[in-house]
């Protein structure tokens, strides 16, 4: 009996079931169907059965959550590699529809449904898809297999010259080993290398042919039992360069990463950290990092095995001849590292047969090779949305400020790029509680009472915060923390992840000038408001018997005009041109007030020749502005010795300026003082 061949399956996600219904039954009779009502429910599905989903049709505008950010958590868990959606909605304005692909949507179809063009779609691209993943398994394949024929011919010359040299071929696979762990445990630490898992398989395989220049060396020295002389060790020195010139002659090597990562290997691995190595004296990080770690490597395998010269050490024994510099000076961060893989070698080496690497490894780096970005599902994906759409929601309440995030579960510190920048530090700690870089930013080493306020959150109580002292530029100034901790939602014993930012109190404070002084500003004229003008003025006259003031209250005459004639906009116009010839009129200290309407207010220290000064500011404001020409009425009122409270000299202006306007208008009239206080004798100035 014939088997039946199996449907592949569509996820149809839309919030609307007539629609998921019409596709159903475009598509029913030659797919598996899958729906979902939104994007929670469908990132659910995904999250389960992704590997098994041969198509996603997923509709852009949804309660929830959406299609973009659908798209989005799809190719944070890098199932768009294997999984392509094509994008559904009745909107086709240009930029939905490049915002989809941008996000790695395959296809758009839009609204209503055309079930021809639904089909042929959906067929076109499943089969593009199914070939694309044949192709990749055929790469995938002539990658393992040049990779196991390239580990194999490695293998071999380097058993060569091992057996030359009267060791055991294991020596070389100890090599590759601890070179592995080395390089892994590095790539945790740093990323100041760039060891990406397919750089540290291909360092590791060149490992193998560190020494192939000794097939160059003279047997009796090679294998003498005793010390070598010194002449003996000049020359026993030369295989270094002369191994690194083999390579360099192999066909194809200025092309091949192999073969020129096992040059530098072959020349600098004899090289050392004070830069007392040989052959070229190279010091430090002139010294490539894959000879480093092989360098490290080497000289502990030296020391654990026996050779012709000497017995074989513990690991206890070898790791303080190491570090007591008795075979050299080394990277600090790599003899670090052989400290954290210690308890792991000897079982690494253990495990480690002439039978090389399973096709699995080599699977692995194949498909590092082809996919360099590649990123893992996650089985939590509805945690973690609910922590990405949080940090969202909390990073976006928040100016650009020193944003970071801590992940407990890597040990991993994130500033911001400007945070990183601001206090100097790299965007990425590892292990920051024992960072020095992080520990000289908080002053007092007050880096472990910020762990430890984070870790005083519950979920009931995420958000704290707190005041530090960090170093800027070399420069110690105080910063407010806030910070919100996310829970796994499966521990309540730890939280997953911290967020937060430092708020430089010194510019929260002139943030808070700044809005201050934006709030007593009118906001047409941008002269003070009539709150701010007094609260400003009565500063002034607090202060009895040190200076003399004036109030000058006028408005603009005919405004209504101005209005009816030309409309509101010249209206406005009108009143910010005045505003500005006040400005332009008053000395620095003098205070301009927009108290209302089309009614100003100076508040200025008079001189002796008071009729003159406010005389000229009459003057100044009483202008042509285009079509309309500019007359106010104005009354002045004078603050006494002794001084005055504001409500008397505004009340006492303001009926002077009612006086002008009933002389006529066009004028300003004087409030005049007098010993016994202010007089109710109105005198008016002529222009």
């Amino acid at each position: 009996m014939k088997k039946l061949e199996q449907k592949s399956r569509i996820l149809i996600v839309d919030d609307t079931e007539i629609n998921r219904s019409l596709l159903a039954d475009m598509l029913s009779a030659d797919y598996e169907i899958l729906e979902a009502a939104d994007g929670v429910e469908a990132v659910a599905l995904l999250s389960a059965q992704h590997g098994s989903i041969s198509l996603v049709l997923l509709d852009v505008v949804m309660p929830n959550m959406g299609g973009f950010e659908v798209l989005e958590i799809m190719g944070r868990s890098g199932w768009l590699h294997n999984t392509p959606v094509i994008t559904i909605s009745a909107e086709t304005s240009s930029s939905y529809i490049d915002h989809a692909y941008d996000l790695g949507a395959t296809d758009y179809i839009s609204r209503p449904f055309d079930e021809k063009t639904v089909q042929r779609r959906v067929h076109n691209t499943i089969m593009l898809y199914t070939k694309q993943k044949s192709l990749e398994r055929m790469v995938t394949e002539q990658i393992v297999e040049k990779e196991r024929s390239s580990f194999i011919m490695v293998e071999v010359l380097s058993n060569i010259v091992e057996f030359r040299n009267g060791e055991s071929g294991l020596h070389v696979l100890h090599i590759r080993a601890v070179t592995d762990l080395l390089l892994r445990r590095l790539a945790e630490k740093t990323d100041r290398y760039n060891l990406s898992p397919a750089q540290i398989m291909l360092i590791t395989n060149a490992s193998a042919l560190h020494d192939i220049g000794k097939i160059s060396i003279p047997e009796e020295i090679l294998n003498k039992p005793g010390r070598l002389t010194a002449a003996e060790f000049e020359v026993m020195k030369t295989h270094a360069a002369i191994g690194a010139q083999i390579l360099e002659n192999a066909p194809g090597a200025a092309s091949e990463p192999l073969l020129l990562l096992a040059r530098d290997i072959c020349r600098w691995h004899h090289e050392r950290y004070d830069g007392r190595g040989y052959p070229d004296g190279l010091a430090g990080e002139q010294i490539p990092i894959a000879a480093q770690v092989v360098a490290l490597a080497d000289v502990y395998d030296a020391l654990t095995n026996e050779r012709i010269y000497k017995p074989a050490y513990t690991h206890e024994q070898a790791l303080r001849m190491i570090f007591a510099g008795e075979c050299g000076a080394f990277n600090p961060l790599l003899l670090d590292c052989l400290t954290d893989v210690g308890d792991r070698i000897s079982k690494q080496t253990a495990a480690r047969t002439y039978g090389g690497l399973s096709s699995v490894e080599l699977g692995n780096i194949a498909s590092e090779l082809m996919h360099d970005n590649e990123l893992h599902a996650s089985t939590r994906t509805l945690t973690l949305l609910d922590q990405e759409r949080t940090k969202y929601h909390f990073f976006a309440s928040m100016s650009q400020e020193v944003q970071f995030e801590y992940n407990v579960h890597a040990d991993l510190l994130e500033f911001s790029e400007w945070g990183a920048k601001h206090l100097d530090i790299p965007e990425l700690l590892p292990h920051p509680l024992h960072s020095d870089e992080l520990h000289q930013v908080f002053v007092d080493g007050d880096d472990a009472r910020f762990f430890a306020l984070l870790q005083q959150t519950t979920p009931d109580a995420p958000t704290v915060s707190d005041t530090f002292c960090l170093r800027v530029q070399g420069m110690p100034r105080w910063f407010k923390l806030v910070a919100r901790t996310l829970w796994d939602g499966e521990d309540d014993s730890a939280y997953a992840t911290a967020i937060g930012k430092f708020v430089d109190i010194h510019e929260e404070r002139l943030e808070l000038a700044h809005l201050k002084q934006q709030a007593a500003l009118d906001p047409l004229t941008t002269l003070y408001n009539r709150v701010a003008a007094r609260a400003a003025i009565e500063d002034k006259i607090s202060v009895p018997g040190s200076r003399r003031y004036a109030m000058m209250l006028f408005d603009v005459d005919y405004f209504k005009n101005a209005n009816d004639r030309f409309g509101h906009l010249f209206g406005d116009e009108v009143l910010q041109y005045v505003a500005q010839r006040m400005r332009t009129n008053i000395r620095q200290g003098d205070i301009a007030a927009r108290v209302g309407g089309d009614e100003f207010l100076i508040f200025a220290e008079y001189t002796n020749n008071l009729e003159a000064q406010i005389s000229r500011i009459f003057r100044a404001l009483t202008v042509r502005f285009h079509e309309f020409p500019i007359s106010l009425s104005m009354g002045v009122s004078l603050c006494p010795h002794d001084g005055a409270d504001y409500e008397t000299l505004f009340h006492c202006a303001d009926q002077a300026l009612y006086a002008a306007k009933r002389g006529g208008r066009g004028r300003h009239v004087l409030y005049a003082p007098s010993i016994q206080g202010f007089l109710s004798v109105l005198s008016p100035m002529d222009n």
